[in-house]
């Protein structure tokens, strides 16, 4: 996916997420984040924004701590999410193809490229955690833009030393989308997960469904969809692989 399809999207949920937010009211709970309020899925996601927009912006190439959310609640929240959302479109819109500044995942071809996909992601996510607090039926993921989530979540964030995924004894699990050629193999053991785009060898396990469906289970937004084989190895997934 290019880095306009990418923006377009991160336009569009992080809109999507403030008028969830209004309509719900900034007490209500997000079901899949126990002790989550909506207050705190806006402040947290507000600084994300500003924090992933700052490093574009000023070409920081280091790591450095995300800022602290203001003491702000019901509109003036989000309207200040809202302000976040836009200055991080409009910083990734306008920055150059080649600008250099701090990424954190394998992969992308460029910074750019990396920032617009993964707040693009994070957006989504929180968007849905946002339309789920108000009990109604959620917008849908795009099919092509879920797969491409569920090769971010598992060739970037679980390729990490600090995925939490391990096995003592080489396991391998597969991910499979039955709505586009999404196939992943993951190689489990008591190194980082190991994953590949193809579906060669036997799995011990394999979780399937749609692309929307498989990106909202491995993020622990709803449940997997189908299991086939070791069903231990889908709840190993359940139990150890939060996001850290």
């Amino acid at each position: 996916m290019d880095t306009a399809r990418y923006l377009g999207i991160l336009e569009k949920e992080g809109r999507l997420l403030a008028g969830a937010a209004e309509r719900t009211g900034t007490d209500a709970v997000v079901p899949a984040c126990p002790g989550w309020r909506v207050r705190y899925l806006l402040r947290h996601t507000g600084v994300v924004h500003r924090w992933a927009a700052a490093f574009v912006a000023d070409g920081h190439t280091g790591p450095r701590p995300m800022g602290e959310p203001p003491e702000l609640d019901g509109p003036a929240l989000v309207d200040w999410y809202r302000d976040g959302h836009r200055r991080l479109v409009d910083t990734l819109a306008g920055a150059a193809p080649g600008v250099e500044c701090f990424t954190f995942l394998p992969g992308a071809p460029s910074a750019r490229v990396f920032w617009a996909r993964r707040q693009a992601h994070e957006t989504t996510v929180h968007r849905f955690d946002a339309e789920s607090a108000g009990g109604g039926t959620p917008s849908s993921v795009p099919a092509d833009f879920a797969a491409d989530g569920v090769d971010e979540l598992l060739r970037g964030f679980h390729a990490r030393a600090r995925s939490r995924v391990r096995t003592e004894a080489p396991r391998i699990l597969r991910v499979r989308a039955t709505d586009t050629d999404g196939v992943w193999t993951v190689r489990l053991s008591q190194e980082p997960p190991v994953t590949t785009r193809d579906g060669s060898g036997e799995a011990e396990c394999e979780l399937s469904g749609t692309a929307e469906q498989l990106y909202l289970a491995l993020w622990n937004r709803a449940p997997v969809p189908a299991v086939s084989g070791d069903p231990e190895l889908a709840a190993l997934w359940r139990q150890t692989s939060a996001v850290i």
